[in-house]
């Protein structure tokens, strides 16, 4: 008999690890956002020189921080909940609660912001649009593409979760209490 883990299990862990890595190295570009806007300040109140195209780095790199970490969030269960009940329940019924969530909130809104942000992103794409303003980036559709990053990151991590859910309530995980 094997001691490793069942193949849901082993995916699982796989959707995490991949959602904690991008997760953090969007983190880091909270760092680059302050010195950028630093740096813009400085150019534009002390030397008097615009800098378009690195406002509107910080602008993608927003975009990133909280679209592309949002699935690091949500398996780090630091997102936002009403826990008045929620942090009272067992391992169990929490997962239940989370399971619930998943299939009828999580994974309904993702589907819905995928399917109406598709053509918004094509159309950038097919465009390969670029800034309206003079001298910024010709990026715009990368830009636009973070919506569907966190689309497949969430549904990504929203299946880790009903399989962490389903293998606790089964029994075969030990219970962690959350809250």
């Amino acid at each position: 008999m094997s001691d490793s883990p069942p193949a849901l299990l082993r995916l699982s862990r796989a959707i995490d690890a991949l959602n904690a890595y991008f997760g953090r190295l969007c983190a880091w570009l909270t760092l680059f956002m302050v010195m950028a806007t630093a740096a813009v300040v400085v150019m534009r109140y002390g030397f008097g020189i615009g800098a378009i195209a690195l406002q509107e780095s910080v602008m993608y790199a927003h975009a990133l921080v909280f679209m592309g970490a949002a699935a690091w969030a949500l398996q780090r269960n630091a997102h936002v909940r009403v826990d008045i009940f929620h942090q009272r329940f067992s391992g169990r019924r929490q997962a239940l609660v989370e399971v619930l969530g998943t299939l009828l909130f999580l994974i309904p809104v993702c589907l819905f912001l995928g399917w109406s942000s598709w053509d918004y992103v094509a159309n950038s794409w097919a465009t390969r649009e670029v800034s309206s303003e003079t001298g910024g980036l010709k990026y715009v559709y990368l830009q636009k593409s973070i919506i569907l990053v966190l689309v497949v990151s969430l549904l990504l991590q929203g299946i880790s979760e009903l399989i962490k859910a389903g293998f606790l309530m089964a029994g075969r995980l030990p219970e962690v209490k959350h809250g």
